[in-house]
């Protein structure tokens, strides 16, 4: 029997339901060297603003026990560069692109939006904006975008306003108790496909020097100890927005963890911490969960997903 892997998220058909996470395969095509990118439904290429921007002082990245936690501080080039220089590689080896935008305020955001939408207008492989809402927004005391509902609703508006054809995806925030809610904000405003989930902020120490393991201090938990956490707040704003397309993202290191996700209710699946472990992650998750399809005859892999959506 073969597994028709392709799925609907939102107004957008993917080849597969795995993508990458933002941040985890770089800006463009690196991930290449170790699979066919054309075979996953998209890669979501690291955020990116109208400027360039270096990112927060070392340590950046560090292992806590399985997982990771990380400060990297959104740094890259501008979408403009990024353009020139990570796009073409994208375009040339079939992949299709999820670009992850952000911004320090809301007008920043909208110019973002603005100029992905102009050179998707000569690209077919940017198939979405993706609002990366969980960064600090510095005209309002620095609280994050997506930990205020009204805040999310002006943000989305903005950003849709500017998208052109291209559909709008957000990627929420789980420090949050509101996750629901600043969903329900965000489609309410236009968003047709939720991202869940973004780090859970945390603060590891060094025990032999007793400071800080990252330079910034705080930063972002991802992997084994996010993936409970994602798979819950999938199911609950699948629960509340039947018709919404849903992207989950935290801890998926096999295909069970794809699975479970998608029987929690999300159309897609998106690996992220599992790639600097092993970049060939995407495709050994996919293959089984072709395999697990074909055990329990499951001839279409959407259907894993049991939330009844009619």
């Amino acid at each position: 029997m073969k597994v028709d892997l392709e799925v609907k998220i939102g107004q957008t058909s993917l080849k597969s339901p795995i993508l990458t996470a933002a941040g985890t395969s770089g800006h463009g095509a690196e991930l290449g060297a170790f699979g066919d990118l054309g075979k996953l439904g998209a890669i979501t290429v690291k955020s990116l603003a109208v400027f360039p921007w270096s990112g927060n002082r070392p340590v950046r990245v560090a292992p806590i026990g399985r997982d990771m936690i990380n400060s990297v501080g959104l740094q890259g080039p501008s979408i403009k560069t990024w353009s020139e220089k990570y796009l073409p590689g994208i375009e040339k080896c079939g992949a299709k692109a999820v670009v992850s935008i952000w911004g320090r305020n809301i007008s920043e955001f909208r110019e973002a939006a603005m100029e992905v939408s102009n050179i998707a207008e000569d690209s077919e492989s940017i198939i979405a904006i993706e609002v990366n809402a969980s960064c600090p927004n510095l005209e309002n005391r620095k609280r994050i975008f997506s930990h205020d509902k009204e805040v999310t609703k002006e943000l989305v508006s903005e950003v849709k306003s500017r998208s052109g054809y291209l559909p709008v995806w957000i990627k929420l925030s789980p420090n949050t108790p509101d996750i629901v809610d600043i969903g329900g904000a965000a489609v309410e405003r236009g968003a047709e496909v939720l991202v869940l989930t973004n780090t859970l902020v945390g603060f590891a120490i060094d025990t032999d020097s007793g400071k800080p393991v990252l330079g910034n201090k705080y930063g972002g938990v991802s992997g084994h100890a996010l993936h409970s956490v994602a798979v819950r707040a999938v199911n609950e704003c699948r629960l509340e927005f039947p018709k919404v397309g849903i992207v989950g993202v935290g801890g998926v290191f096999d295909a069970k963890d794809a699975i479970e996700f998608m029987m929690a209710g999300a159309n897609a699946v998106g690996i992220g911490t599992a790639l600097f472990k092993n970049p060939r992650a995407p495709w050994k998750i996919l293959n089984g969960m072709v395999s697990y399809c074909e055990d329990k005859q499951i001839q279409h892999i959407k259907d894993l997903n049991l939330i009844d959506e009619k």
